[in-house]
Formats: structure tokens, C-alpha cells, sequence
């Protein structure tokens, strides 16, 4: 029975710890850059749309880097290309400080860019690293496992969001920024572009030590026999493989309705009058919910086949979300604050489904794919931010089916749940 099965070897306990800790660490760098799109709104006064693409510039880094990095570590190792990630991930947090002193929005973008070259890397390595870690019968469980300290990142990066940088806007404290005289702006400006910057300064160089601890470190290679196949003949077979195509799909989806629904919580909050640091402490809640879901999820996958927990988790964030689209004020935020606990399970069982089936030559490429799926976070927060734009740069300007344009907005994360509940109830279907 898969319950009796070790979920971690203990001769790869200590580099699954080290792996794990990557998971904190990507972790931190969604959850600090999520408020940033409301503190850019506010301080370099951009619409909805304009300030989403910290989202395009963070998403994007993502899709244009996880094929290389994958063909790189099917040629090297996972640790070379963890070391990569790492250095990437540094390179781009520390591009903070010269884009504070220019004060150019491109600038900011730019090291959010690069920085998730390096986060490409880390995930496009860890994920499968952690899967190939032990039985085939407990990978989808220990991924699980290790995404589970995804969350504790996610908290710690809102807190310094929070008590850091939100706190600390001069811009966030007047009421209408755009009505000051030119002088002020620019000091208020930057100020807080320096209040921006210092956190991803500090963690470059924290990244710097955890590079060195990589470097320094032993980790096992798990290597197949014989001659590669080719990248063209791994297409080939991902391509015929349903179970894998549509998974990629379902995860393009899951990461835009993740980063819809913690990007524009904000929004959602202004919506009802609530200001940006007490949307944080919901946001937070959101985090925490999140936490306990991944939990209670890796239990429950002791139990429940990974197919059909997909499937009701979907269901129970469906609900939800149409309780953020059509109830009004405080009731309509804490649906939305909910909808975590049940993203909390998706990420990694969609990433467990879809490559339980591949050799791990074909799961280092197709991993790439599921990490290039982060595209997701990219693009479909750009279109709700427009839907929210429609009647112009608030977020109560106008009415559709009778509600304000920002609750209508969470109808996109509402049909990629639809969407990723079939998705689980197909597999659960085949797998039994």
C-alpha cells in the first residue's frame, strides 16, 4: 500500500532538505513582488493595466528561460543548474539599485526579468529533482512535501511587503497623489522607490550565501543508462502524451488564477475601502490558508488518488469564486481570501500527474514545459487588469451583470478552475 512506501529515503534526506529550501525561496520572491503592482500604480502613476506588466515582466522571465535551462541540465546536472538559478536569481535582485537611482519603470521590469531567469533555473531543476528523490509510488507525495515550504516563503515575503515596503510608501498616505505639485512628487517618488528597492537588495545578497552553500554541498545525481534521445524525439513523444499536454494546459491556467487572485486582492479591497496595508494582512490570511491546504492535500494523498482530490479542490475554489464575483463588500473578500486554501493543492499534483508517466530524460524536458505553463502568471492577470480598466483607472467605475467591474473581473480565474476540475475528474476516470 502507497501509505506503507518511505515518502524520503533517509540517504536523501539532507539534499532533499537543501532542495525544499529553493521552494521557500522562490516562494519569497511571488509573494514580495505581488503588492509591488499596487505600489508602482500608486507611485508612478499607472493604470491597472500599465502596472500589470510587473506580472508580464516576473511571468515572463519564466517562459523564455525554462527550455534552456532544461536542455542545459539534460547535458550537466540539477546542482549546476541550481547553482545557475541562483546566481540569476541574485543578478536581477541586486539590478534593484541601479533601477531605484535612474527611477525608470523599464528598469524595475528589467531586473524582475532576469531575476526570474534565475527562478526558471531553480524550478525547471527542483521539481523534478524532488520527484526523482525516492519511490515513483511517493513522487506526486513528495513534491507535495516540498512545495509545502513554498508557502512559508510566500508568508515571509508578505511580511516584508507589508511591514516594509507598503508601510513605508509616502505616496500611499495621500489620498489623491496625482494632484501634487511637481516638486513633491518627485521627492515622494523617490523615497519610495528606495523603500522599493531595498528588499531585493537584501535578498540578492542572501542569495550570494545560499549560492556558496550549493557550491560547497554534495548532492546526488540520479542518471539513466544509455545514449540521450534526442530533444526532437522527447517532443515527439510529450506531444502524443495526453496525460502531459493537457496537464500543461491545466497548470497555464492554475498559475494565471493563483496570480489573479493574489495580485488583484488588492484591487478587490479598494474596491470596498479598504487600504492597501490592511488588504495585506488578508493576503496574509490568504498565505496562511494556503499553508494549511498544502498540508492537509499531501495527507489526504495518502488516501485519495491525485486525479479526483484535483478534482474536488476545483470544485470547492469554483464556489468560491462565484461568492467573490457576486457578493458584495466584506462577505466577497473573505471568498476570495478562501479560494488559497484550495490552490494550495494544485501546482504540484498537476506537476505530479502530468509527468508520472515520463522516463526522467523526458521529465527534464517536460518539466520545461510545465515551468514555461508559468506564462500563465504572465498573461491572464494583464487581461483581468484591462477588465478592471474598462471603466477606467479605479476599480468601481462601472457595472457589469450588475456588480463592479473588479468582482466581474474574477470570472477569468473562475473558468480555469472549471477548466482543472475536469482536468482531475478525466484522470481520476482513466485511473481507475
Amino acid at each position: 500500500m502507497k501509505s506503507n512506501i518511505s515518502v524520503v529515503p533517509a540517504k536523501m534526506l539532507l539534499p532533499f532538505i537543501l532542495v525544499t529550501s529553493l521552494f521557500a525561496l522562490w516562494g519569497f520572491a511571488n509573494a514580495v513582488t505581488d503588492p509591488m503592482v499596487q505600489a508602482f500604480k500608486k507611485v508612478l502613476e499607472l493604470s491597472n493595466s500599465q502596472a500589470a506588466w510587473v506580472q508580464m515582466a516576473f511571468y515572463g522571465g519564466y517562459f523564455c528561460m525554462a527550455l534552456p535551462a532544461s536542455i542545459f541540465m539534460r547535458k550537466y546536472s540539477y546542482k549546476t543548474g541550481i547553482l545557475i538559478g541562483l546566481a540569476l536569481y541574485a543578478v536581477g535582485a541586486l539590478l534593484f539599485y541601479p533601477a531605484a537611482t535612474t527611477e525608470e519603470f523599464w528598469f524595475f521590469c528589467l531586473g524582475l526579468y532576469i531575476l526570474t531567469f534565475g527562478l526558471a533555473f531553480l524550478e525547471t531543476a527542483a521539481n523534478p529533482y524532488a520527484l526523482a528523490m525516492g519511490p515513483k509510488e511517493t513522487a506526486t507525495q513528495r513534491l507535495n512535501l516540498a512545495q509545502a515550504f513554498n508557502p512559508v516563503g510566500l508568508i515571509l515575503g508578505l511580511f516584508v511587503a507589508q511591514q516594509f515596503v507598503l508601510k513605508n510608501l509616502q505616496s500611499d498616505d495621500i489620498e489623491n497623489f496625482s494632484s501634487l505639485d511637481a516638486a513633491s512628487k518627485i521627492l515622494i517618488k523617490t523615497s519610495d522607490l528606495l523603500v522599493i528597492r531595498n528588499p531585493y537588495v537584501i535578498l540578492g545578497l542572501v542569495l550570494i550565501g545560499v549560492f556558496v552553500l550549493f557550491l560547497v554541498s554534495k548532492m546526488p545525481q540520479s542518471k539513466e543508462e544509455g545514449s540521450l534521445p534526442s530533444i526532437k524525439e522527447t517532443f515527439k513523444t510529450l506531444a502524443k502524451n495526453k496525460n502531459y499536454t493537457l496537464g500543461v494546459l491545466a497548470q497555464i491556467l492554475y498559475v494565471g488564477a493563483q496570480i489573479m487572485c493574489w495580485t488583484y486582492i488588492y484591487q478587490y479591497a479598494e474596491g470596498i475601502g479598504v487600504d492597501s496595508v490592511t488588504a495585506g494582512y488578508y493576503q496574509m490570511v490568504a498565505f496562511i490558508l494556503f499553508t494549511v491546504g498544502r498540508a492537509v492535500g499531501t495527507y489526504m494523498l495518502r488516501f485519495i488518488g491525485s486525479g479526483k482530490l484535483l478534482m474536488f479542490f476545483a470544485l470547492l475554489a469554483i464556489s468560491l469564486v462565484l461568492g467573490t464575483i457576486f457578493i458584495q463588500g466584506s462577505f466577497g473578500l473573505y471568498t476570495l481570501v478562501g479560494v488559497s486554501f484550495c490552490m494550495s493543492l494544485m501546482f504540484p499534483t498537476i506537476y505530479g500527474i502530468a509527468l508520472g508517466d515520463l522516463t526522467e530524460e523526458q521529465s527534464k524536458i517536460g518539466s520545461a514545459g510545465l515551468v514555461m505553463a508559468i506564462v500563465g502568471g504572465a498573461l491572464m492577470p494583464k487581461l483581468q487588469g484591462m477588465i478592471i480598466d474598462l471603466g477606467g483607472n479605479g476599480v468601481t467605475d462601472t457595472q457589469i451583470l450588475g456588480v463592479s467591474e473588479v468582482n466581474f473581473s474574477f470570472i477569468l480565474p473562475l473558468f480555469c478552475f472549471i477548466y482543472i476540475m475536469w482536468y482531475g475528474a478525466s484522470v481520476n476516470k482513466h485511473s481507475n
